[in-house]
């Protein structure tokens, strides 16, 4: 590919003069190597994306690099012939802002094994509201469903439920037949998660634990975005054979628990990693929200668009707890 072109993008560096991240001019030339060079259209905010372009967690294994685990854009240029010029792609995980430049810039260039025709369904700005939250909650469906979920176990219990993946789950896995009861501490949100499709709230203030290798069980299974406590709570309330998915750990990474959840009832614990995950689950995954899964209320899950030159203001909030719903970031028109 021939083309060069100098664009903006937010890049992390870090090196003699310290960690930072800021708008910066670069040239395509300088670009992570890829078959497809794409204009990016959006992208967006995870909590990942927060920690690498503050430095407060250790995401990026080289440098200098573009932030953004997530993009959407159109192909300007390719030499793989599996796509063309004009086509809309998305990527999520794979290495972005991690080992390769992500979407935070006004070009990306991309792997072809790695770059996912936009499916059938959904729009360049849908696909970034979705993103790598919207693709781990779908994934944790998948994974669960994998092992025999179905909505007869009964309910499931949704942590960390007025983020970005707690609310695109609740949507996600109610459109597939569950019924979702939202687990979250900001109690003020508890109407805008029944709008979402929760068909039930509990306030995890009020939500107390027994301390039992075993209690009543209450749930079908669980998606956890909290881990500790959180999840150590949950085990012993889960039926027979319900799956509990682990996708993150804002209430830590340790947690205390017994056997006695696995071997008495047969929980299983799902772990969810969404950046690696193989290209034939990432196609199933992204067919089923753009068909079946797709949420219904993207447009409200969307509660704030950005700027590239906005995001160290959402970082810096969304580390701090400050968090609700997605961060879409508008990179560029395409």
């Amino acid at each position: 590919m021939t083309h060069s072109i100098d664009f903006h993008a937010f890049r992390i560096h870090n090196d003699a003069t310290g960690y930072r991240g800021g708008m910066e001019t670069m040239n395509t030339d300088a670009l992570s190597a890829g078959e497809i060079l794409v204009k990016v259209a959006y992208s967006s905010v995870n909590y990942k994306d927060a920690l690498a372009g503050t430095g407060k967690g250790k995401i990026l294994r080289q440098y200098p690099l573009n932030g953004g685990v997530d993009a959407s854009g159109v192909v300007v240029a390719s030499a793989d012939p599996s796509f063309k010029e004009g086509d809309h792609v998305l990527c999520t995980g794979s290495g972005l802002s991690e080992t390769r430049d992500g979407g935070y810039g006004e070009y990306i260039r991309l792997p072809s094994q790695w770059a996912i025709a936009l499916p059938k369904g959904l729009n360049l700005r849908e696909s970034m509201i979705l993103g790598t939250a919207g693709f781990t909650a779908a994934l944790s469906l998948l994974r669960m469903e994998h092992n025999l979920q179905t909505p007869a176990l009964g309910p499931i219990a949704v942590t960390g439920a007025s983020g970005g993946v707690g609310m695109l789950a609740i949507d996600i896995f109610s459109r597939a037949g569950y019924a979702v009861h939202a687990i979250s501490g900001k109690a003020d949100h508890f109407d805008f998660l029944r709008t979402l499709g929760a068909a039930e709230c509990i306030d995890r203030h009020q939500l107390a634990f027994s301390g039992k290798p075993m209690d009543s069980a209450r749930f079908g299974g669980a998606l956890d975005n909290v881990g500790g406590s959180m999840l150590a709570g949950l085990l012993p309330l889960i039926v027979p054979y319900g799956n509990v998915a682990v996708c993150g750990n804002a209430g830590g990474i340790a947690f205390d628990s017994t056997v006695m959840p696995f071997i008495i009832r047969g929980v299983s614990v799902l772990g969810i990693a969404s950046a690696g995950t193989a290209r034939d689950l990432r196609d199933q995954v992204w067919q089923h929200l753009a068909s079946d899964w797709k949420p219904h209320h993207l447009d409200r899950i969307a509660t704030r668009e950005i700027t590239l030159e906005q995001l160290p203001e959402v970082f810096g909030r969304m580390l701090e707890g400050d968090s609700f719903g997605r961060t879409l970031v508008r990179v560029g028109k395409v």
